[in-house]
């Protein structure tokens, strides 16, 4: 039996005969289409609906003349964890080509089902241990971005995942900005590890919360940078550049639900810096805006869910569970209400 959600004339948005690439709402429903397309193709894999007649995922991309040219495909238990779209486009049909990519690279979260859920959630455990670097998918998916960026420039690359694949997106797009490459980065329901603060009703108490973490994760950031300097003996060497602040003018899309309590935390994050710079201590929300209590704790690299600078929608309507509002299929929608924000580090 088919699941509607992989069914794209049941569920995908089929009021999109014609693209234009200037409207916010044609992109988000493109990035997040292929991103469908990729959980598709993977339970094509599994259920075997191989062919034209059965394989249900390429009209997912093709709708939008896109083609999957390449499946990322996971080199433990072959499943199909991101693929590269090319775009073919009918030129009659497209505004503002100037602004369409010609390759995606898209990245799916984790499928619940048997021949997939070990390794997914081996990957889910990485991205909460700060480990999503260390993995082979991550090794797969950056090495497919790069020659990619090598091959046709990082402005005809865009980025895009759901979940998961979100934080798959945004870690291979940290790491081609960090080059001065910013890639377009569409991230649907990114994960960001953090108390549910953002779920607390008053606040004065939400705000005091994040006011005492910003003050004691700028501390234990400053003080564990002191005690790196003094066992380096480098107190008088030039302070090396910041990486964090090296991204400031990469802006990923982060596509949040307020629901979702895997991803909301990022509202908080942003509106925290700027009532921080408005009580006047900036300063210390700067340094914390770059740590998290759990990655010093465990001593790994940088979170992923870490940026310093985004455009930020919220999908304002109401969900009626968490799988709705963690759903990626909310992102085309034409009946939902959006707000969006810039935010820039400085």
């Amino acid at each position: 039996m088919i699941c509607e959600r992989d069914d794209f004339s049941l569920t995908g948005p089929l009021h999109l005969t014609s693209i234009d690439w200037a409207n916010e709402h044609h992109r988000r429903s493109v990035a997040g289409s292929l991103v469908q397309g990729i959980y598709v193709a993977e339970r094509d894999r599994q259920l075997q609906r191989d062919g034209p007649e059965l394989a249900l995922s390429p009209i997912w991309s093709e709708f939008f003349h896109f083609r999957l040219i390449r499946k990322l495909v996971d080199d433990a238990d072959n499943s199909i964890f991101g693929g590269i779209y090319e775009y073919k486009p009918l030129s009659q049909t497209v505004k503002s080509m100037e602004l369409s990519p010609r390759f995606v690279v898209a990245f799916r979260g984790t499928v619940t089902k048997v021949d997939s859920i070990s390794r997914d959630i081996e990957h889910d455990i990485h991205v909460i241990r700060n480990g999503l670097h260390t993995t082979t998918r991550f090794e797969i998916a950056i090495q497919a971005v790069r020659n990619i960026v090598a091959s046709v420039g990082g402005s005809n690359v865009w980025l895009a995942g759901h979940s998961l694949g979100a934080s798959m997106a945004l870690l291979t797009g940290k790491t081609i900005a960090r080059t001065g490459v910013f890639p377009e980065c569409f991230a649907f329901n990114p994960p960001f590890l953090s108390a549910p603060i953002e779920k607390i009703k008053d606040k004065r108490i939400k705000h005091g919360i994040r006011i005492a973490g910003s003050v004691i994760t700028a501390g234990l950031a400053l003080a564990k940078k002191a005690t790196q300097h003094y066992n380096q003996n480098d107190r008088a060497s030039p302070a090396p550049p910041d990486p964090f602040a090296a991204l400031s003018d990469w802006f990923p899309r982060l596509y949040i639900n307020p629901g979702d309590h895997l991803c909301s935390e990022y509202i908080g994050y942003f509106e925290h810096r700027n009532k921080m710079e408005e009580i006047g201590i900036g300063f210390v929300e700067r340094v914390a805006t770059q740590h998290s209590l759990g990655g010093m704790l465990l001593g790994g690299k940088e979170p992923v869910h870490l940026i310093p600078s985004s455009v930020l929608t919220v999908n304002l309507s109401s969900s009626r569970d968490f799988k709705q509002a963690h759903g990626i299929h909310q992102w085309w929608r034409e009946d939902q209400k959006f707000e969006t924000k810039v935010y820039q580090y400085k």
